[in-house]
């Protein structure tokens, strides 16, 4: 065997590969020629050793596939078949992976009630009189005189810190992505004692999705305590638009210029004093008399048909 793995220049592989009719025959005859189907595939096991891969047509198996074995113990020696198995393909379902028991309980899983025991190597906890590099830590085992048994280790401290930055309450979540600030600027947020108080803190503010939660500085919802909204009127008003678009517009004639007026030579102003200014008299205006001719001839003509009256009466 060692000679084989040793000198091999690709011929086992060949005839183990070339092995496709000894292989079908151990499957059919295991399984019968109704449950197995074409030739899929040749998977390498070893430097003596190779699967050939058949479709599986057994019912309530779809995706699984019958997988015969082969090996070849010399170069003189013939080809053998070692086992014949049903496997999963890639596209079969498959029952998920076995998780053993004290790892199936997952975050939200404990009830009223239940009781679930830490490990006792832990690696979270940490005896409360070892020295830690977590200055809080070391003031609460002073102030309460090792009355803790355990506090939190550094690696139990880096493992909260990244489930809770890759939580709800991180700065991935949904919230946060459309949130107007964080929560590292908010009133409402106070910070964690130790070394957690760079990154993370609790929401006090009742409005947050977040209140009573740890939350991530980079966190943020839309009850930030130095958000200002501008407050408008809730009924929609149109702006005023002017619509030109059916106007009909008609230039001006444009004013003949005007001449251009000599300026005045400027006067000198000359001030008189009206004590010394001599008085002018105006001048009598004469009179002047209506003419009198139309009356003085109705007069005469008066007269003259008068005379004539009595003339006329002597005779």
């Amino acid at each position: 065997m060692t000679l084989l793995l040793t000198l091999d220049d690709g011929s086992i592989q060949r005839k183990l590969a070339e092995a496709v009719d000894l292989a079908r025959t151990a499957v059919l005859a295991d399984a019968g020629a109704e449950q197995v189907g074409a030739h899929v595939g040749v998977d390498r096991e070893d430097a003596v050793s190779a699967s050939h891969l058949f479709e599986a047509t057994v019912s309530g198996y779809r995706g699984w596939r019958w997988s015969v074995t082969v090996a070849l113990a010399g170069e003189e020696e013939p080809i053998t078949v070692s086992e014949v198995v049903l496997i999963p393909g890639p596209e079969a379902r498959v029952a998920p992976a076995w998780v053993p028991w004290d790892r199936r309980v997952q975050a939200g899983d404990l009830g009223v009630g239940d009781i679930f025991p830490v490990e006792k190597d832990d690696p979270r906890l940490a005896p409360a009189y070892l020295q830690s590099d977590d200055p809080a830590v070391e003031e609460v085992a002073k102030e309460a005189g090792l009355g803790r048994v355990h506090v939190l280790s550094r690696h139990g401290r880096l493992d909260a810190a990244a489930r809770w930055h890759s939580g709800e309450f991180g700065p991935r979540s949904d919230m946060a992505r459309s949130a107007p600030d964080v929560c590292g600027s908010c009133g409402f947020f106070v910070p964690l004692a130790g070394s957690l108080s760079a990154a993370f803190g609790a929401c006090t503010n009742d409005i947050s999705p977040a209140d009573g939660h740890v939350v991530d500085v980079e966190y943020g919802c839309g009850a930030h305590s130095e958000i200002e909204v501008e407050v408008t009127s809730s009924v929609p008003v149109a702006e005023l638009v002017y619509d030109d678009s059916l106007m009909d517009f008609e230039p001006m004639p444009e004013a003949p210029a005007a001449p251009e007026a000599a300026e005045p030579e400027a006067a000198e102003a000359t001030v008189v004093d009206e004590s010394e200014a001599p008085v002018v008299e105006a001048p009598e205006t004469a009179e002047v008399q209506p003419e009198v001719e139309p009356e003085a001839v109705a007069v005469d003509s008066a007269d003259e048909a008068q005379v004539e009256a009595e003339s006329a009466s002597e005779h």
